[in-house]
């Protein structure tokens, strides 16, 4: 459910997803998921970053679609692509020999170091809810040079422990990552609908540094499995400009449209064999 902020005519969605959006740098290569990431990244795209490189798991790299897709195997992404590359390349040749600036993850947990659930609930012999899986997140965490992470935030979903650890943020903290070599630099920012966590320089915990208009440490707090620690700076972002959310709900609504239109497939049936005489 959407709920508009009192501070003014947005939705805590809308708030996520430009606060999202501005973390992306214009030149970036971006490998992105399916959902609030790629609709961030879309956004900034099409405002602050036009040319921010857009790379999908399925292989398709300089996307520039017109809708948000709907899966990775969306025949939008190789439409609109710069090239289209095989999997293996993809993490091999760009990810895995640190091409790739950002990786914009999502998950279903998340835990006080930025690691990430995107596996089970419960128990994985017997889950109560079975997600997903892993993807291609695990590598993107281990070796894109940043990671961005962007969920909504509820004592379900930021957790004191996982129920399964399926990608790496800061393991157990303090160094912990470097130690294990993993070459990217982990999760620089937590984004969600209160507003952003960040690593604690030290312990890499993840701590509150910035809110949103009309958002309290305490709603903030109440939100968090854990006691959540607030930076000494807090900030308190800008509502979103109106150009920003103007272009963010015209993506939107095109996005509906186009999925909603019936897809027509045309057979075309095999001409009937020539006879033969006998």
């Amino acid at each position: 459910m959407k709920t508009a902020h009192a501070a003014g005519a947005y939705t805590a969605d809308e708030m996520m997803t430009v606060t999202a959006a501005r973390q992306l740098a214009d030149g970036a290569v971006c490998f992105v998921g399916i959902g609030l990431p790629s609709a961030a990244c879309n956004l900034a795209r099409r405002t602050h970053a036009p040319e921010l490189v857009l790379i999908y798991e399925s292989g398709t790299v300089g996307a520039r679609p017109r809708v948000l897709p709907l899966s990775i195997g969306d025949g939008e992404l190789a439409d609109t692509a710069d090239c289209v590359v095989s999997l293996p390349e993809v993490f091999a040749h760009y990810l895995q020999r640190g091409r790739v600036d950002v990786g914009f993850l999502s998950a279903a947990q998340i835990d006080r170091h930025g690691n990430l659930n995107t596996t089970v609930i419960g128990s994985y012999a017997r889950p109560a809810v079975r997600l997903p899986g892993s993807g291609g997140a695990p590598e993107i965490a281990a070796h894109a040079r940043e990671v961005l992470v962007i969920m909504k935030q509820s004592p379900r979903s930021f957790v004191p422990r996982l129920d399964f650890l399926t990608s790496c943020g800061y393991l157990g903290g303090a160094g912990e990552r470097s130690r294990a070599g993993f070459p990217g630099r982990g999760p620089r920012a937590v984004i969600t609908d209160f507003g952003i966590l960040r690593p604690h320089p030290e312990t890499e915990e993840l701590q509150l540094c910035a809110i949103y208009p009309g958002v309290t440490v305490d709603a903030v707090r109440a939100a968090t499995g854990w006691p959540l620690g607030v930076a000494h700076d807090l900030q308190v972002l800008p509502a979103p400009q109106p150009a920003d959310l103007d272009t963010l709900r015209e993506l939107h609504a095109a996005t509906r449209q186009t999925h909603a239109a019936a897809v027509r497939i045309n057979l075309r049936t095999a001409d009937a064999p020539a006879s033969h005489p006998h």
